[in-house]
């Protein structure tokens, strides 16, 4: 039994977010049925990580039979994803009013880069827009691919409030609509930046900081560097003999740039194999930049099951863990 065995979630087939949302609750038990359009144009595609673990059916929306087909199965659901444009739901006459009104408990799952209301709510977008509004996208300084507006700030975040939802539904017998936009998401997503601007401590996370980095090795591959605490920064000296008093100056900002020039040079004077060596089991907070290729053949990765290969495709596991303790 995982911990969403026995509800039932019916997600209308989308791209991104709303296939996440559906992945991560089909991955922790849920029943999740997709429905889609009998098109070549659709979306779904056998080979998308993003849509293990669910059935699929094809329907006609605009069809009576295909509205009745639909509605069957929303009427015997626990909850419902959706990620179109506002309006476009109510249009096919399976907005929330109207699934609410034949399923009371239904937890109606709506997921958008805007929002359901706001100037911006009728304008299309995408997740670097999304990002670039909610001041996020100046803070990281470089698209990170679209993981904080699609997935982070979009469907994980939707997966959060069904579950939410869904547990008052259990208490109370009546459902509700759960509006996640990707701006209201990206901007939480930022919480703990918020609260270091106000202290104007943030740009300790953008890189500038030396002990807070990647470095190049001579071989061209990057090594991370994330010493913040004074113990692990300590550490970080100790293993590369750091004893050049420039160094205790940590939170100096004036000196960042020098510092950083300088271990740059370290860095850059043996391969990255040679300093995972040099730093493994060390409390100094350095860790390999893997690529994609690397990453499932790391020993942590591996003894963690952090990845899975499913079909002949490489991907990530089920996450998080539920681990039973003794009764």
């Amino acid at each position: 039994m995982k911990p969403l065995s026995g509800i039932k979630v019916i997600e209308f087939s989308g791209i991104g977010p709303g296939p996440f949302c559906g992945m991560m609750l089909s991955d922790m038990g849920a029943s999740v049925t997709r429905i889609s359009r009998p098109s070549p144009a659709d979306p779904v595609t056998l080979s998308s990580v993003l849509n293990r673990g669910r059935t699929n059916i094809e329907l006609d929306l605009k069809s009576p039979a295909g509205l009745d087909a639909a509605f069957d199965l929303i009427d015997a659901a626990d909850a419902l994803i959706e990620g179109f444009r506002p309006g476009v739901m109510e249009r096919l006459g399976l907005g929330p009013d109207v699934c609410l009104n034949r399923n009371p408990r239904l937890v109606y799952g709506r997921v958008t880069g805007w929002g359901q209301t706001g100037p911006l709510s009728q304008t299309a977008g995408h997740d670097l827009n999304y990002i670039a509004l909610t001041g996020v996208l100046h803070a990281v300084g470089a698209p990170p691919l679209n993981l904080i507006g699609d997935f982070g700030g979009g469907g994980m975040l939707l997966a959060f409030g069904i579950v939410c939802a869904l547990l008052e539904a259990r208490a109370t017998g009546r459902g509700q609509i759960v509006d996640a936009a990707m701006t209201d998401g990206s901007a939480l997503l930022m919480s703990m930046i918020w609260g270091m601007k106000a202290n104007n401590a943030w740009t300790i996370f953008n890189g500038s900081a030396h002990f807070y980095t990647t470095y190049k090795c001579s071989d061209g591959k990057l090594i991370s560097v994330a010493a913040i605490e004074p113990q692990f920064y300590a550490s970080l000296r100790e293993k590369l003999n750091l004893n050049d008093p420039a160094f205790d100056a940590q939170m100096d900002r004036n000196q960042w740039p020098q510092l950083k020039t300088h271990l740059a040079a370290i860095f850059n004077q043996h391969p990255r194999a040679h300093w995972e060596q040099v730093f493994a089991g060390s409390d100094a907070c350095v860790a390999p930049v893997l690529d994609l290729d690397e990453a499932p053949q790391d020993p942590h990765n591996i003894a963690r099951g952090t990845f899975i290969e499913v079909d002949g495709v490489m991907q990530p596991a089920p996450a998080p863990r539920f681990l039973k303790g003794q009764p």
